[in-house]
């Protein structure tokens, strides 16, 4: 049954997509476009650098989408292949299918989805559905969404569905997508006041109004505890914008959620957001304020890493493109965290003594995460005891112990019309034992200064180069890295570069080089890679994965269409 259910998605996909396609070159009734990529990698075990050994030699990550629009209907589906799946993602990705399929309707005020679809409910601190391939993450929705605005200025929309879990295989070897075990059930409702009173619609403050409940169901098969089956979770938010200033705030309260994450307890959750912004020509104020406590939101009580997830905590940090200042990313701590972020962008005139004839722009941004502050709840009941209510935590005090802190400046120059430069300056401060989840590390300070230059040749031809230094006395020591580019526009670009640990404590003073040739065609882009890549984490908006080291060819090929 479960070959013929794969099978029958198989021809329906192929059916819909290849006829649509056909009559979208002939007639303008209907229209089909997609994507593709793969990223392919042949492995090379290196003992230098803790590279193991690959059993299958080369791996494979891959996927193609298809869209096919006619009028206000649309529908699509994502063949995916993972064989195997690259080293540092979830080998429970492993398989081929189609695990993403749906049909959409959408007119002036309703708007439906069946099937898989991704939704996002403000932040996201209270319902968040998407997928960031870097990270291998996907926790697309299964089901049914319907959006609905009854009149100017309201916005509803309800999702009830299952999230996506992995690939697994039958006795035959087949390949089909389990989801997970709970049931996922949301409504969102947002009022923009100046839309929806006649009065307001003038006014120069625009406010809007939001609230959302999610609810979760799973069955309770534990044999000691008894735990909820339904669990809710509610939020309000508002936005305040005024001119050159603006406001937002988002509370989430959860129902108790005992799970994986906070071992079992039955204490409530609850989260807050603040965000405050001042622009003007030329500066740029902004300010953000988290708490975050017991909001572990999961489909599946007992799922970990980062599968399953319900919500999304927003980061609170910057997110550092530069490979040493990214060395040490931070992760959100949804068990307990409360932190500050600032940033103030400021660009200095034009034709003035420090701005030089084309200005200069200056950037700095500090950021500070704590954790919150938690006690026993009486003599006998350590904190976070299975089967308790976990710990007493007063709601506006910060924890004694400091998670991460990044100070960075940031100076972005132009000096001419071929030439121009980034310089930068990082000071990071990380548990690791705590973002990491581990025991028995020091807690690590770092100092990266980066400087990065831009040199246009002519027209076609363009050279970037990179030079980066980081500086700490723990873990692995200080370290090097050197990065050139060249471009010859529009289709190729090489690059070489190398990181040195020449700080290495243990002797270990690597040098991990590589280098990419790729080409670009419209909007066909192909890049090779042969070098060596350091173990560590990758972090794309507080949520990471681990990156083995590595040693071999990488294959990379998208286009779209």
């Amino acid at each position: 049954m479960r070959n013929l259910y794969n099978f029958s998605y198989l021809l329906f996909a192929f059916i819909l997509l290849t006829t649509t396609g056909i009559v979208a070159q002939e007639s303008t009734e209907g229209i089909i476009t997609g994507n593709f990529q793969t990223d392919m990698q042949y492995y090379r075990e290196d003992s230098t650098i803790g590279a193991p050994r690959v059993p299958e030699y080369l791996l494979m990550n891959s996927y193609a989408n298809f869209i096919y629009t006619k009028g206000k209907f649309s529908a699509g589906a994502r063949f995916e292949s993972y064989l195997n799946t690259l080293q540092g993602f979830d080998s429970r990705n492993n398989g081929t299918g189609i695990p993403y399929k749906w049909a959409r309707y959408t007119n002036d005020d309703l708007d439906f989805t069946v099937g898989n679809f991704y939704e996002q409910f403000g932040s996201g601190l209270i319902f968040r559905s998407y997928e960031e391939k870097t990270l291998g993450y996907d926790n697309a929705m299964d089901g049914v969404r319907v959006k609905y605005k009854p009149i100017e200025g309201i916005y509803l929309t309800g999702i009830i569905g299952k999230q996506r879990a992995f690939f697994q295989e039958d006795s035959k070897g087949f390949s089909y997508l389990k989801n997970g075990q709970g049931l996922v059930r949301g409504f969102d409702a947002e009022f923009y006041l100046n839309e929806v009173i006649s009065c307001l619609v003038e006014k120069k403050t625009k406010i809007s109004l939001a609230g959302s409940v999610v609810s979760k169901y799973q069955q309770d098969k534990d044999p000691i505890y008894n735990l909820p089956e339904n669990v809710s979770a509610f939020s309000s938010r508002l936005n305040i914008n005024h001119g050159k200033i603006s406001f937002s705030s988002e509370y989430v309260y959860k129902i108790n959620d005992p799970s994986l994450d906070n071992n079992y307890i039955y204490k409530n959750g609850q989260a807050l957001l603040l965000n405050a912004s001042y622009s003007q020509k030329g500066l740029g104020v902004y300010l953000t304020a988290k708490r975050v406590d017991n909001m572990s939101f999961r489909s599946d009580r007992d799922a970990n890493l980062s599968n399953l997830n319900i919500n999304y905590i927003p980061l609170i940090a910057k997110t550092h493109t530069y490979s040493l200042a990214a060395m040490y990313p931070y992760a959100s701590q949804p068990n307990g965290e409360m932190g500050f972020q600032g940033e103030v962008m400021y660009k200095i005139k034009k034709e003035s003594k420090l701005g030089g004839k084309y200005g200069t722009n200056i950037s700095l941004n500090f950021s500070t995460v704590f954790d919150t502050d938690k006690s026993e709840l009486n003599d006998s009941t350590a904190i976070g005891q299975t089967g308790t209510l976990g710990y007493n935590s007063n709601f506006f005090s910060v924890g004694n112990d400091a998670f991460y802190q990044d100070f960075n400046v940031e100076i972005n120059k132009k000096v001419s019309k071929k030439l121009s430069f980034i310089l930068s300056y990082v000071n990071i401060f990380y548990n690791y034992n705590i973002i990491r989840g581990m025991t028995g590390h020091e807690n690590i300070f770092s100092t990266i200064f980066i400087a990065e230059t831009n040199y246009k040749i002519n027209a076609n031809n363009s050279i970037r180069t990179e030079i980066q230094t980081l500086f700490t006395e723990q873990e692995n020591g200080e370290w090097m890295m050197g990065m050139l580019e060249y471009s010859v526009a529009p289709h190729w670009f090489f690059s070489i570069l190398d990181q040195y640990n020449y700080g290495n404590p243990a002797n270990m003073k690597i040098h991990y080089y590589s280098g990419s040739i790729g080409y670009v065609k419209n909007t066909t882009r192909i890049q090779i890679s042969y070098g060596k890549q350091r173990e560590g984490i990758l972090c794309v908006g507080g949520v990471c994965r681990s990156v083995p080291a590595s040693n071999g060819l990488t294959v990379s090929i998208s286009s779209s269409f």
